[in-house]
């Protein structure tokens, strides 16, 4: 069976096929700057467009559970929608890029990367500091209590201490309401 990595790397790459542009975020993405863990389920942000998600659908087979009317009216909303890897029951949801400032920025930042510990794959996943950002705006989200993802935040920043933009870092997260939260844990971080 294949790993969570390989399934994410088959629903990327339905995505490189279809040419539409997507980043790896959430716990995967962390997971490539900081301290891997366990997760139950794949983030993926993607600039689709009406019709992408009858096309992914298709793309992606019979080995994936994906409902393309709602997947289609999540992407007119700009909202999620999900994909499940049946063999495994592992969930790939789908954050349809939105058209706010940071969201942009943020994707335009993606960088393609090796992923899954095979330098001949390669995916977008979003940046370091993105993902701090990400982070912190679920944690704060879900009433600053989930250590699942202050851990997340910590470890980026400290194995990735040295090489963040820190500018960048603060001028978004003030921009998104986690500024406090940002401070609080770079000096828990160091």
């Amino acid at each position: 069976m294949p790993s969570q990595a390989e399934i994410a790397l088959l629903v990327v790459s339905a995505l490189d096929r279809l040419s539409i542009p997507y980043m790896i975020a959430g716990s995967f993405a962390a997971a490539g700057y900081g301290l891997s863990r366990s997760t139950q389920d794949a983030d993926l942000v993607a600039g689709m467009r009406r019709g992408d998600g009858y096309r992914l659908g298709g793309e992606l087979g019979a080995d994936f559970y994906l409902d393309a009317q709602v997947a289609e009216e999540a992407i007119a909303r700009k909202s999620s929608f999900s994909a499940i890897y049946l063999p495994e029951v592992f969930k790939v949801d789908f954050f349809v890029l939105s058209p706010r400032e940071y969201d942009q920025q943020a994707f335009a930042r993606r960088a393609r990367q090796p992923f899954a510990k095979d330098p001949d794959r390669s995916a977008f996943v979003e940046s370091p500091e993105d993902v701090v950002i990400s982070k912190l705006k679920w944690y704060r989200l879900g009433g600053e209590v989930s250590e699942l993802q202050w851990g997340d935040v910590l470890s980026v920043l400290k194995l990735q201490a040295g090489r963040l933009d820190m500018e960048y870092l603060r001028r978004w997260a003030a921009e998104e309401e986690v500024l406090d939260l940002l401070e609080r844990a770079v000096q828990q971080a160091s």
